[in-house]
């Protein structure tokens, strides 16, 4: 019988974590056979780990994994694939707002041969502004970086081992996983399901995260940023010799003297900026490029505890 392993990122979910295991006992768990949880904490500074031990006495299928501070969502899922035994993984969120249920659609998809499948979500009963950007940020994706990204994005997804393996050879930091998965490649599925709104807990998805997720998303899988300062580059070149024969004609025709200290300047401060802007860009894929040559690993394992027995 196939192994199914569930990991699940723990950042600050000591409030969630046992409603979470509850639902996916009460749900999938008896039905699914033979699984693991693999429950990963990434620095939480609450107790959210003496939960995560309360449910490792409750159930000898779950694994527990402590990073040694706080690496990001992305390194956690990384660790936990690095450190499961499953045929297969999907990864589960621990705030509630995916139905357990999805899981065992998925499941039956990947037994029907799909290597990959992604669960998308149909709709969001969330905040309408959230919602908003959350789309605006698939569609930049969509755009600039892979145009099968589904509309409305997916976050949680189910991988066999092959695409695990392909994952930790990556080993890439400041990247979005679930692009990875996806630039992978391998015949994939795609599952639909309603987000619910999070009841419980308070998310600690900030604004500097996504800002980030954003920025690597677009720079870790895509050249646009630097094919776009080229095209600004070409179109101030062109309205600048259009401003200057103007310029010339008028000054020849009418005999306006040249002047406008003014405007002048606003348009060399507005250059400044654009110039600013492009290095700023560039900037960004260097320090990637650095930061990859450092060869530090994403993430650093503190301890696994599986089976009663600490490694």
């Amino acid at each position: 019988m196939s192994k199914i392993s569930i990991v699940v990122p723990v950042y600050y979910s000591a409030d969630t974590l046992q409603m979470l295991y509850d639902d996916m006992k009460e749900k999938i768990l008896d039905i699914i056979g033979d699984y693991e949880i693999v429950f990963v904490d990434d620095g939480s500074g609450d107790n959210s780990y003496e939960v995560m031990e309360s449910l490792k006495e409750q159930d000898p299928n779950v694994v527990l994994v402590k990073l040694s501070r706080n690496f990001g969502e992305h390194a956690a899922l990384l660790a936990g694939l690095s450190v499961c035994t499953g045929d297969c993984a999907v990864t589960k969120q621990a705030d509630l707002q995916e139905d357990s249920t999805l899981l065992l659609d998925m499941y039956e998809s990947w037994k029907q041969g799909n290597k990959v499948v992604l669960a998308v979500r149909r709709s969001r009963d969330e905040n309408p502004v959230k919602v908003f950007f959350a789309n605006r940020y698939y569609g930049l994706v969509r755009r600039f970086v892979n145009k099968n990204m589904p509309v409305g994005g997916c976050d949680c997804y189910l991988i066999d081992r092959k695409v695990i393996e392909v994952l930790e050879r990556l080993d890439e930091k400041n990247s979005s996983l679930t692009l990875q998965v996806m630039w992978a490649g391998f015949k994939t599925d795609m599952i639909y399901f309603d987000r619910k709104d999070r009841e419980v807990g308070k998310s600690r998805w900030t604004l500097s995260k996504k800002i980030k997720l954003v920025a690597d998303s677009i720079l870790s899988f895509s050249y646009a940023p630097l094919r776009m300062m080229m095209g600004v580059g070409v179109v101030f070149d062109i309205l600048a010799l259009a401003l200057f024969i103007s310029v010339l004609v008028e000054y020849f025709t009418v005999g306006t003297p040249v002047e406008g200290w003014a405007s002048l300047m606003c348009v060399v401060l507005f250059g400044f900026g654009i110039i600013m802007l492009m290095i700023g860009i560039i900037g960004e894929y260097i320090w990637r490029a650095l930061d990859a040559s450092r060869n530090r690993p994403p993430f650093i394992i503190d301890e696994v505890v599986r089976e009663d027995k600490e490694q």
